[in-house]
């Protein structure tokens, strides 16, 4: 089977969408550091809709900041990809060209910061994950001990992390003459460009108190909100887009038809037109931010940590087992809604109730493993400030606290039946350590809570906290992750 690429576009059926602007002719306007799958199926998708418009100043250079894999599946078909929008009734298919260049950060670092410094450069978008900003979950501080922090201080024309080629790029720019880029983060953090820059911005001070200055009083950091689920792209659904297209797609990504973008509008060196593409510019994005991180995102780990240990595989698969879609509901309705601010003409019900009907699309194979990466980043800001909420508030929080536990039984590495688990996590080895000869509740509880970069000073010392999360691990080391969430559930 032949390539997608420029030379076979012509021979796609006419239901796939193409690109309908002459690639060569786009400049690159957007350096974007993390080339994921989000990216590619989110925001490349969105400025894919901007050049088809005419605008073709905001082309994408794509750079992975450790693996060459995407390069090098996306340099043969001229970085063109597939995006299957996977629904439950139909599936649809667009070739998106937005990505003009992919590079490899480790293999050529002085041609992206090069890049980053060019003129045409007006935006650099992030998607690095929670880890990828090198800082300390709990409290959002540089974790200036970080390995990559320390070697990019020491090495700053060799940098290693998102935060040293910012700096650096921004400093290049400075010594020109050239105006600033505008730094955009659309990683899941609360008001992730307060963190992005709180971090830069320190960098910046440790290398040169000038630099820090001007970082901190040029460089503009809008935060954003994102919200698209983009499984991981399995060899089936490589062939699946294969048969659609006709052609081969090393590195197509699967989305589900729901997407939304909502951007704080402080872009001092211009933006592309994103909104005719269905992003939303607000004044302040953190009250939209806040409701999709607790609501969506906490209630997608707690799904993950519960389905995992109960046997299932994706996220569909676990919503189809009895208790989970009651279990989320209620959670989201009970304990998540009451501590989310008010937004005016914003259907919170409707919100809720669309987010369970995305969970349970069975086109899209959103494996729990997948989600359940990363829980020592994600849960700070996705669990545990929820429930400080409610502690302050003197409100029952037993639903998160049972994600709270079904995620400390999966971060041990071994499920309920003993079976190994590949815990991917920056803490995993220290967390395996810790938990090693622990077998009850209460003694898991303690190990973690001698990781205060997760649980911070506070809630290590909350009776309340403690006993809730006690009380959750004990049922489920009793019975089961299945039988809990059946109890919990309503049934």
């Amino acid at each position: 089977m032949n390539r997608l690429s420029e030379t076979t576009l012509s021979t796609l059926p006419a239901s796939v969408r193409k690109p309908s602007y002459e690639r060569s002719k786009a400049r690159v306007g957007i350096v974007h550091l993390g080339l994921g799958a989000f990216h590619r199926a989110h925001q490349a998708v969105m400025t894919e809709r901007v050049l088809a418009g005419g605008d073709l100043a905001w082309g994408i250079a794509g750079v992975s900041l450790r693996s060459p894999e995407t390069r090098d599946a996306l340099a043969p078909q001229d970085g063109l990809y597939t995006v299957a929008v996977r629904g439950a009734e139909e599936d649809r298919f667009e070739i998106v060209g937005a990505i003009l260049k992919s590079l490899v950060a480790p293999e050529d670092p002085e041609a992206v910061l090069a890049l980053m410094a060019a003129p045409d450069t007006r935006i650099v978008s992030l998607t690095v994950t929670e880890k990828g900003y090198c800082h300390k979950p709990a409290t959002g501080e540089l974790d200036e001990a970080h390995p990559g922090i320390v070697h990019d201080l020491a090495e700053p024309a060799r940098p290693q992390t998102a935060i040293g080629f910012l700096v650096e790029a921004l400093d290049r720019r400075r010594r020109a003459g050239l105006a600033p880029f505008t730094v955009l983060s659309c990683d899941n953090l609360p008001s992730n460009g307060h963190t992005v820059a709180k971090v830069v911005q320190r960098f910046a001070a440790l290398r040169d108190p000038e630099l820090g200055a001007f970082v901190t009083d040029k460089v503009a950091f809008p935060s954003t909100m994102v919200d698209r689920i983009v499984p991981a792209t399995t060899d089936a659904d490589r062939a699946l887009v294969a048969g659609a297209l006709g052609l081969e797609d090393a590195w197509p990504v699967m989305a589900e038809p729901f997407s939304q973008w909502v951007v704080e509008d402080r872009f001092p060196a211009g933006r592309p037109a994103w909104e005719r593409a269905g992003a939303t510019f607000v004044g302040d994005v953190e009250p939209f931010e806040l409701m999709k991180l607790r609501l969506l995102n906490g209630s997608h780990s707690t799904l993950a940590y519960l389905g995992y240990l109960a046997g299932h595989e994706t996220v569909a698969d676990a919503m189809a087992a009895p208790g989970f879609a009651e279990l989320l509901e209620a959670m989201m309705r009970e304990e998540i809604t009451p501590t989310l601010p008010t937004l005016p003409g914003f259907d919170l019900a409707g919100y809720r109730a669309a987010l369970i009907h995305r969970f349970q699309n069975p086109a899209l194979r959103h494996r729990t493993w997948q989600i359940a990466m990363d829980g020592s980043q994600k849960l700070p800001q996705r669990l545990l400030g929820t429930i400080r909420d409610r502690l302050r508030a003197g409100q029952s929080f037993d639903r998160l606290a049972l994600g709270v536990a079904a995620w400390m039984i999966y971060a041990t590495g071994h499920g309920e039946h003993g079976h190994a688990i590949d815990v991917r996590d920056p803490l995993a080895q220290r967390f395996a350590a810790a938990t090693a000869d622990k077998r009850t509740a209460e003694a898991l509880v303690e190990a973690y809570f001698g990781f205060p970069e997760v649980f911070g000073a506070d809630l290590t010392h909350e009776p309340r906290f403690r006993e809730a999360v006690t009380r959750a691990l004990a049922g489920l080391l009793s019975i089961g992750a299945a039988h809990t969430v059946f109890e919990v559930g309503g049934h």
